[in-house]
């Protein structure tokens, strides 16, 4: 079997289902199992890690509401519970600890893709793509038909 679990990266917004949608197509040929992952960056990270105050309650709110949104989304796609993780840390590490510990063999991942000479991944396609321990699929997000 080429691939037998596939993991997809989700920023649960709406843009990205584009990408689940293209990872349960291919998981259906394959007749491979498939699970979603979102990763919570803790809020440190995201402001400079120089935040004078205790985040730990709005960091908790903000789990607690991907919860939620991660249900939701994935409801649409029939997934059980156990095929949902949500996670906490640095998206590019959190996605490759998962991959391992699931024994995953392809991570999805959407990717804006840049014109001209610029990047054709973004920063967390990118980083997902470097020392990962499987291969990994890239959808581009937003193409025109």
């Amino acid at each position: 079997m080429l691939y037998s679990h596939v993991l997809v990266a989700v920023d649960l917004i709406e843009e990205c289902r584009e990408v689940a949608d293209h990872a349960m197509k291919l998981a259906k040929a394959l007749d491979a199992k498939l699970s979603l992952l979102h990763v919570v960056e803790p809020l440190a990270m995201a402001y400079g890690g120089d935040v004078p105050m205790d985040l730990s309650m709005l960091q908790q709110q903000q789990f607690e509401q991907a919860k939620e949104r991660m249900q939701m989304f994935a409801a649409d796609y029939g997934l059980p519970d156990d095929r949902l993780q949500i996670a906490f840390g640095h998206p590019r590490q959190e996605i490759h600890r998962v991959t391992e510990e699931q024994s995953c063999d392809l991570i999805g991942v959407g990717s804006h893709g840049r014109h001209g000479l610029a990047l054709l991944l973004g920063s967390t396609a990118n980083d997902v793509l470097h020392g990962a321990p499987c291969d990994v699929i890239a959808v581009r997000l937003g193409k025109k038909s």
